[in-house]
């Protein structure tokens, strides 16, 4: 009902094109800032894991310096290169 007077109004009114370009500035206005604030609240918890993620590795860091083993997986182990036997001249 609101609406439908709204539009009567508009109606009798000179103005209702420039109030609906404005109505569409906004709308797209809205839009961009929805869309930003979506990518903002994503990249924020990513920053939240990195972070915890520093946590564990300064904790980590901290235990290293006190003198405790390390936890978890072992780094694979570095082979050594073949080295080719000289053969003795007979």
């Amino acid at each position: 009902m609101i609406k439908r007077f709204w539009n009567w109004l508009l109606g009798k009114t000179t103005i209702d094109e420039r109030v609906e370009e404005v109505v569409e500035d906004v709308v797209e206005v809205v839009k961009e800032t929805k869309r930003r604030a979506k990518r903002v609240k994503e990249e924020a918890a990513d920053v939240v894991d990195a972070v915890k993620e520093v946590g564990k590795q300064a904790k980590d860091v901290a235990d290293a310096a006190k003198g405790n083993k390390r936890k978890g997986r072992r780094p694979a182990s570095k082979k050594k290169p073949v080295t080719k036997k000289k053969t003795s001249e007979k």
